[in-house]
């Protein structure tokens, strides 16, 4: 539940003529500017999307070959564990980067010094999952195309299926990891410029308005079962679903779905967010719809019904303008209790 804020009286009747305003009104890309980048990717790491204690080690081991980037190492991170450094996979894969006890056996590496390689180690772990890339990236190098896309399909499909096949081999799941995995990494990247207008934003904005005055329920999809009731990612999980967008159930996966815009950028159809820790965004437990104006339709909690509030609160934590390729790329989690 989110500690809430309150923002004070507007009425419906004026909230729904501004949106009206503020939909047809904002949609203008403005041009983008220079920036920190390599290869036309950016360097920078969006602020709170890698958890904290985690970022410095990012953006050090992210820049170590020209192929890879930071953003491209948190994408293969989060798609590997979830940033769990105790994750542990049917295929017995270990720690927050996911090697195989034999994989690791021959390239882990002393990534902090310590006198040891410790699959657990976050220390050692993501210095060891770049170096690893870097490994790869070299052995394909003489490989024709994109670099980091050969990169990425030997890591999947080995060195010598890349060689083979003069790039990216023709197997449907390493034609999706790689997919994956650069489409991902735009949700870790601070963007460069302006980020560009949704194309389905306008479409969900429309159905979380109609949900207006209906009652908060914990868990809430919206369904007869639920008496058309949502709550926060089940009502934003709901209107992007009606222009063709599967998000996550989990409003902390829901902010890996599209890149993110900064607070003055925000247009109609955004995400919003809301976390106690701003550092972390495995840590957030609350989103809305931005509409414009400062304000977001919301589900807020048990007992309220849906209606506008303000963004501008002391949890707010960022936003993310949803893409259907970037929800595509996010990976699969187990299901678990929905963060409302």
């Amino acid at each position: 539940m989110r500690r809430f804020w309150m923002a004070g009286g507007i009425g419906i009747g004026v909230c729904l003529g501004f949106l009206v305003l503020v939909v047809v009104g904002t949609y203008s890309a403005a041009a983008g500017i220079a920036g920190d980048a390599r290869g036309g990717r950016p360097l920078g790491l969006v602020k709170g999307a890698v958890p904290g204690k985690y970022q410095a080690l990012v953006q050090k081991w992210g820049t170590l070959c020209p192929a890879l980037t930071p953003a491209l190492l948190a994408a293969q991170l989060y798609s590997e564990s979830g940033w769990d450094p105790r994750a542990v996979s049917p295929a017995d894969a270990r720690g927050i980067a996911q090697f195989i006890p034999g994989t690791w056996a021959g390239h882990g590496i002393d990534g902090d010094g310590d006198g040891d390689r410790d699959i657990w180690d976050p220390n050692d772990a993501i210095p060891s999952a770049a170096s690893y890339d870097c490994e790869l990236a070299k052995d394909v190098a003489k490989v024709p195309g994109d670099a980091t896309s050969n990169m990425f399909a030997a890591y999947n499909a080995g060195a010598y299926a890349v060689i083979k096949y003069g790039g990216v081999p023709p197997y449907k799941e390493t034609q999706g990891y790689v997919k994956s995995i650069t489409d991902l990494a735009k949700t870790f990247e601070r963007p460069v410029g302006r980020v560009s207008p949704s194309q389905q934003a306008a479409g969900a904005v429309y159905f979380a308005q109609k949900q207006l005055g209906t009652p908060y329920l914990w868990g809430g999809d919206g369904t007869a079962a639920d008496n058309g009731r949502f709550d926060c990612s089940g009502l934003t999980k709901a209107a992007y679903e009606t222009v063709g967008v599967e998000l996550p159930r989990v409003a902390n996966d829901q902010y890996n779905a599209g890149s993110h815009p900064a607070r003055n950028e925000l247009l109609p159809g955004d995400l919003v967010f809301f976390s106690d820790d701003l550092t972390n965004s495995r840590e957030i437990r609350h989103v809305g719809l931005y509409v414009g104006g400062g304000y977001m339709i919301n589900a807020p909690f048990t007992g309220a019904v849906i209606r506008f509030d303000k963004i501008d609160t002391p949890d707010y934590f960022g936003a993310t303008r949803v893409t259907k390729e970037g929800a595509e790329a996010l990976p699969e989690r187990s299901p678990a209790a929905p963060k409302a």
